[in-house]
């Protein structure tokens, strides 16, 4: 891993640069899963200004990955999720160039000593079920524990796993 690679907390004034990453990855993550429209409505609906502040006011920690002040990636995250012992992983992506520097791997492993912090005894996400990231996932320790479908309006679904990494 690249030790040059820091993680900051991410504030209000982070929101452009977490958008930023959003939109240049989503389109090569889910390009091949997702049609253009749906692509489009849910980078607006989950990356707009707007939506990043209302997950920040409802308690959604976020942190950024940089290297000689270049922001790599992020990961937003809420410990505590639904009153149990559990962080749940709510966004964490990479920009495409930085994918293979240990970036994801930083990401979790700080999320996860945040959650032990916390008194939290494992890590939930969701991934879309054809995404590529489920190998990387079940490499970091994930199970697979749920297959499921949220619909999130004008007829789109997100057809996902969730994931569980229990910590000890």
């Amino acid at each position: 891993m690249n030790n040059s690679i820091t993680i900051t907390k991410a504030t209000v004034e982070d929101l452009k640069t977490i958008s930023t990453i959003a939109y240049k990855t989503w389109p090569i993550t889910y390009g091949e899963i997702l049609s253009e429209t749906q692509l489009s409505y849910m980078l607006e609906a989950f990356y707009s200004d707007a939506a990043l502040l209302k997950n920040m006011e409802n308690g959604h920690e976020f942190i950024l990955a940089y290297e000689d002040g270049i922001a790599l990636g992020f990961a937003s995250f809420e410990h505590q999720y639904q009153n149990k012992p559990s962080t749940k992983i709510h966004k964490i992506y990479m920009l495409p160039e930085s994918q293979g520097k240990g970036v994801g791997k930083l990401l979790i492993d700080t999320i996860e000593k945040m959650t032990l912090d916390k008194g939290c005894n494992s890590l939930l996400l969701n991934v879309n079920r054809f995404n590529k990231a489920i190998g990387f996932y079940q490499k970091m320790g994930f199970q697979i524990i749920q297959e499921i479908d949220i619909e999130i309006g004008l007829g789109y679904l997100m057809e996902d796993y969730v994931m569980e990494k229990k910590l000890s």
